[in-house]
C-alpha cells in the first residue's frame, strides 16, 4: 500500500487505502425506515455504494448495473467488469428512525470511462407538472412541481459526471412536434430535452394500536428524454416512493423549506431525483457529445461548448459536416459526414470556445451548424 488516509466530509467518513488506481473505502450510508428494516437496509447500502463511487471518481453510470444485486441480503458482494469490485457489510444499526449501514467498498475507477473521454452534454430541463392538482391539497403543496424541477436541476449540476443543465423552459415539451423540439433545443444549446410529470401524491393512513396513526404518502413521477437533434424519444421511465408524511393534515407546508426536504418524505423525493440522474448517466453517458459550430471568422471557429462542459486548452476536435435531408415520407433526417479537418482549442469561455483550424486551407468549408467530436488520446 502506498498511502493511508482518513477523510470526513459532511459527516461521511471514508477510510481509504490506495494501491495504483484502486481504493477501498469505508463508508456509512443512511436511509429512513418505513416499509421494513430490509428495505431500509437496501437503501442505506445503495447510499454507501453511491457515495463511494462519487467520491472516488468512479463511473456512476455503472451504479445501476449493481443495484439489483445489492437488494439480496448478504454480508459480501463480488462484482466483475464494474468500478465496484467488492462490497463487505461491516455493521448496521437502527437509530432515530433511520438505518445506518457501514460497508467496506473496493473501487477501481477506469481511466476510459465515457465521462472522462467526452465533454459534458447540455440538457434543457422542462418543468414537471402535476397531473392531478387535487392530490396536492393535503399540505397545499401545489408548487411541488416547480420545486421538484429545481431539485433535479441541482442534482444534475452538482452530481452528474456527463451533463450540465443548459436551461429550464416553461414551453410545453411535446414529442409529437419534433421540429419545434429541435428548435427549442438549438435555442438553448441543448443536446437533450428532459421533462416529466408528477403522477401521484395520494396518501394512506396506517392505523396504530399503541402509537399515533401514521400518514404515508406516495410520490410518483415519469421521466422522458428527447434527442435535441431529431426530437425522438430516447428514454422513458417511471419512479415511485412512499414515505411518512410527518406534517399535520391541515397545515400548509412550504416545499422550499429545509424542514420539508429534511423530512422523511422530502428525503424520498430527493432519492427519486438521484435515481433520475443515475438513469440519465446509464442511458446516455456513452453517447458522443456534439458541440456545434456557431461562428466562423477566417481561421477561427467558435463552438457552443466551454468551461462548464469540460473543454480544455489544447484539446483537438474533428469536424463533421451536418448533411440533413428529407426522406420520401417527408420526415427530416440527420446525417453527419466525417471530414479530414481537425481543430485545436485556443481560448475557452464559460459556455463557448474558440478553436483554430489545423488545415487553414480548408477553413472556408466550415459552416455554422457543423458538428465536432473530441479526439480521444490513445
Amino acid at each position: 500500500m502506498k498511502k493511508n488516509t482518513i477523510k470526513c466530509l459532511s459527516g461521511l467518513c471514508l477510510l481509504m487505502a490506495f494501491q495504483a488506481n484502486a481504493a477501498w473505502l469505508e463508508v456509512t450510508g443512511k436511509a429512513p425506515i418505513l416499509e421494513s428494516d430490509s428495505t431500509a437496509r437496501i437503501n442505506a447500502l445503495e447510499d454507501a455504494t453511491y457515495q463511494a463511487m462519487l467520491y472516488s471518481g468512479a463511473d456512476i453510470a455503472s451504479f445501476n448495473h449493481i443495484r439489483p444485486y445489492l437488494a439480496t441480503e448478504k454480508e459480501e458482494y463480488q462484482f466483475s467488469g464494474n468500478s465496484i469490485r467488492h462490497v463487505m457489510v461491516l455493521k448496521q444499526q437502527k437509530k432515530s428512525g433511520n438505518m445506518y449501514v457501514t460497508a467496506r467498498i473496493d473501487v477501481y475507477p477506469s481511466a476510459n470511462s465515457c465521462h472522462k473521454n467526452q465533454y459534458k452534454k447540455g440538457i434543457l430541463l422542462g418543468e414537471f407538472d402535476l397531473i392531478s392538482p387535487q392530490h396536492a391539497s393535503m399540505g397545499s403543496i401545489y408548487q411541488i412541481g416547480d420545486d421538484f424541477t429545481s431539485l433535479l436541476q441541482r442534482q444534475i449540476q452538482r452530481k452528474s459526471q456527463s451533463f450540465v443543465v443548459s436551461g429550464v423552459t416553461q414551453v410545453p415539451i411535446r414529442p409529437g412536434q419534433p421540429t419545434v423540439m429541435t428548435m427549442l433545443a438549438e435555442d438553448n444549446d441543448a443536446q437533450y430535452i428532459v421533462n416529466g410529470q408528477i403522477t401521484d401524491l395520494t396518501s394512506t393512513l396506517d392505523q396504530k394500536f399503541i402509537k399515533d396513526d401514521q400518514v404515508n404518502r406516495q410520490f410518483a413521477a415519469t421521466l422522458q428524454v428527447l434527442d435535441g437533434k431529431t426530437g425522438d424519444i430516447l428514454f422513458q421511465n417511471n419512479y415511485r416512493e412512499i414515505a411518512e408524511w410527518p406534517f399535520a393534515k391541515t397545515s400548509q407546508v412550504d416545499t422550499k423549506s429545509a424542514r420539508f426536504w429534511q423530512s422523511t418524505y422530502g428525503q424520498a423525493v430527493q432519492r427519486i431525483t438521484r435515481n433520475m440522474m443515475l438513469d440519465l448517466e446509464t442511458a446516455l453517458s456513452c453517447r458522443t457529445s456534439l458541440p456545434e459550430v456557431i461562428n466562423v471568422h477566417n481561421n477561427t471557429v467558435q463552438i457552443n461548448a466551454g468551461r462548464i462542459h469540460g473543454v480544455n486548452r489544447g484539446d483537438q476536435l474533428q469536424l463533421w459536416h451536418s448533411a440533413g435531408f428529407i426522406d420520401p415520407m417527408g420526415i427530416a433526417r440527420n446525417r453527419m459526414v466525417q471530414t479530414d479537418i481537425t481543430l485545436t482549442v485556443e481560448r475557452i469561455y464559460e459556455k463557448s470556445t474558440e478553436l483554430s483550424v489545423d488545415q487553414a486551407n480548408l477553413a472556408n468549408s466550415i459552416q455554422p451548424g457543423d458538428l465536432l467530436t473530441k479526439q480521444i488520446d490513445r
